[in-house]
């Protein structure tokens, strides 16, 4: 920061010499010459050091980080590859700390700087697998996952693509195993992501983790029923009581004229609410017949694992209507779909207008 001070000072100065010296010379040996000029270079000089903190963005209250801070090293990290770009060891270290720091900024709910320091992953681990030339499996999940959570790929798009590459370097990673399950699950490949789910569950994991996976595992069995067009997925709804004292989403959905064409006659329609940003099955869902608009009333107890809560009151959601063109409930390029942030149970109908078509 001293550096940018002493460069700010040398440019005010140039710009002083440049306005006083015509002045100046024009009126050699005047003293009101001297006297304009000099005031001219003070109110300059004062409104400089006064008005650019005050409009500039940088926190200069802020204190600077400790030189054994991990954001200090980083940077001395950062720094050293700058000079040693072929250092691959180096890049697979400086894309796990900068993971570890937005990992860090997340749980602090600090939204930004955990994405910029994603972004900042997604530049380490990309430089990593170019040098590997695609042989390491540390540098394609951690650039997969980077990349998902910077908000640059999906799990259906390079971000998946890069997991399955590391999951084939290095079958025997647990952590390709679970994202490898995430991504079958997100791509409705149910009997591979149970497959992937079941291996970890078959190590036996801590009792936390056995219970994770095992929802996973019957969220997915759900949704296979509820392709084959039975009412498994809502058996949790139970009786008409249970539905009176459901937490609701009300929806009125439409079909954009511009996608229209691409839905198929007969084609199932899919709504389902998940938490934003959280991969894997929906918290909610319900299997429709394709007719528009239409009201939809999702319900919490339209979960895909009975017993289970799907949402709760208040809860931020992303409701998705989704008309699965291939039937069941597997999705495919080119399906129309929508989707809309709601907060559960406040009351008034949401539009949900289908109007994308799934890359």
């Amino acid at each position: 920061m001293s550096g940018f001070i002493a460069i700010a000072g040398l440019l005010t100065l140039a710009v002083l010499v440049a306005l006083l010296y015509p002045l100046l010379r024009r009126r050699v040996g005047s003293p009101e010459a001297w006297r304009s000029g000099g005031l001219a270079a003070l109110l300059i000089a004062l409104g400089a050091a006064g008005l650019y903190p005050l409009w500039s963005n940088f926190k200069w209250n802020a204190p600077a980080p400790a030189l054994d801070s991990p954001e200090a090293m980083v940077g001395r990290l950062a720094r050293r590859l700058e000079k040693q770009p072929d250092d691959l060891a180096g890049w697979l270290q400086l894309g796990r700390s900068y993971a570890v720091l937005a990992e860090a900024e997340h749980a602090a709910e600090d939204e930004a700087r955990a994405k910029g320091h994603w972004s900042l992953a997604v530049h380490a681990y990309e430089r990593a697998n170019t040098l590997s030339k695609g042989q390491s499996a540390e540098a394609a999940l951690g650039l997969g996952e980077a990349l998902y959570n910077a908000g640059r790929s999906e799990l259906s798009g390079r971000s998946g693509r890069l997991i399955e590459q590391a999951l084939a370097l290095d079958p025997n990673s647990p952590r390709a195993v679970l994202y490898g399950a995430l991504v079958a699950s997100e791509r409705n490949d149910i009997p591979l992501a149970k497959q992937r789910f079941q291996r970890l569950l078959d190590a036996n994991p801590p009792d936390d983790v056995r219970k994770m996976l095992e929802q996973q595992i019957q969220a997915l069995d759900a949704t296979a029923r509820m392709a084959k067009g039975g009412a498994a997925a809502k058996g949790a709804a139970g009786t008409g009581a249970a539905k009176a004292a459901a937490v609701t989403i009300p929806l009125h959905i439409t079909l954009s004229r511009a996608v229209a064409a691409k839905a198929k006659s007969g084609a199932p329609l899919f709504v389902q609410a998940r938490i934003p940003g959280q991969p894997g099955p929906p918290l909610a869902a319900l299997r429709l017949d394709a007719s528009f608009p239409q009201d939809v009333d999702l319900h919490s107890t339209d979960t895909m694992i009975p017993g289970a809560d799907g949402f709760s009151a208040g809860q931020e959601l992303e409701v998705e209507a989704h008309i699965y063109n291939a039937g069941g409930a597997h999705s495919s390029t080119g399906d129309p779909f929508g989707t809309v942030r709601v907060k559960a149970g406040q009351g008034s109908r949401v539009k949900l207008e289908i109007s994308q078509l799934k890359p």
